[in-house]
């Protein structure tokens, strides 16, 4: 699993899941299909409602959708393509600022080189074998593919299998106003602090525990914020099996 580092404007250093080849492949043939199936539409229209004069809108009008698709979508979309958001996947820049359409366009330039003319090889080389998995586009560019959502995603049942808890005593009761939902959130943020401890996952620890004593009125005392939220998982498993 490839892992991205991207300092933000705050000075603060996020990780994301950088997106692999397949799944950059995958969103690749959700827009080949999407493409085709429209430009397939617009053909049969065309040819209906111009009979011969339909040789000339097909440069006017098929050409540029095929050629400006990705363009467009990521510069409307903020980075997403309808395949992209389709996998979750998303276009950044690698300095933590929001890409700006220079930067879409000189990605996309090298589209014909990394996909059309080598069919698609030497993107599969450089997404492959370099250390942020970035084509020749993203590295003109500075930008790379990150997954928006985490590989490891946990339900509920995974809360519940925590080691034998039949002789513990819950120590916040109104930990059960929270629901099943809240309690998943929960562990997510706990999971990602523990796998990256820095402070951006520190800061959203601490909304996270704001958040829930705003919203039971628990008193959290001196207990540190990891140490409360892994008791109010505790409770929680213990008050509603």
């Amino acid at each position: 699993m490839q892992k991205i580092e991207i300092n933000t404007t705050q000075n603060v250093n996020i990780e994301f899941e950088a997106a692999s080849l397949r799944e950059r492949i995958v969103a690749f043939f959700i827009d080949f299909l999407i493409l085709a199936g429209s430009i397939t539409i617009l053909m049969i229209i065309m040819a209906a409602a111009l009979g011969s004069g339909v040789e000339y809108a097909y440069y006017l009008v098929i050409v540029p959708i095929f050629l400006f698709y990705t363009l467009l979508f990521e510069i409307l979309n903020h980075g997403q393509t309808p395949g992209k958001r389709a996998v979750d996947l998303k276009v950044v820049k690698l300095n933590g600022s929001e890409p700006r359409s220079s930067d879409y366009v000189l990605r996309w330039s090298f589209r014909m080189i990394d996909i059309y003319f080598s069919l698609g090889a030497l993107a599969s080389i450089f997404i492959s074998s370099s250390n942020k998995n970035q084509r020749l586009g993203d590295m003109a560019a500075e930008t790379s593919v990150i997954k928006i959502k985490p590989s490891k995603v946990l339900r509920f049942s995974d809360i519940i299998k925590i080691n034998s808890l039949e002789n513990y005593e819950p120590k916040f009761p109104e930990v059960k106003k929270l629901s099943e939902a809240n309690m998943i959130l929960v562990k997510n943020v706990l999971e990602r602090y523990k796998e990256f401890p820095n402070r951006a996952h520190r800061e959203a620890v601490h909304m996270l525990v704001d958040k829930i004593k705003a919203q039971t009125n628990i008193d959290q005392g001196s207990m540190p914020d990891i140490d409360f939220l892994k008791v109010l998982i505790n409770d929680y498993v213990v008050l509603t099996r």
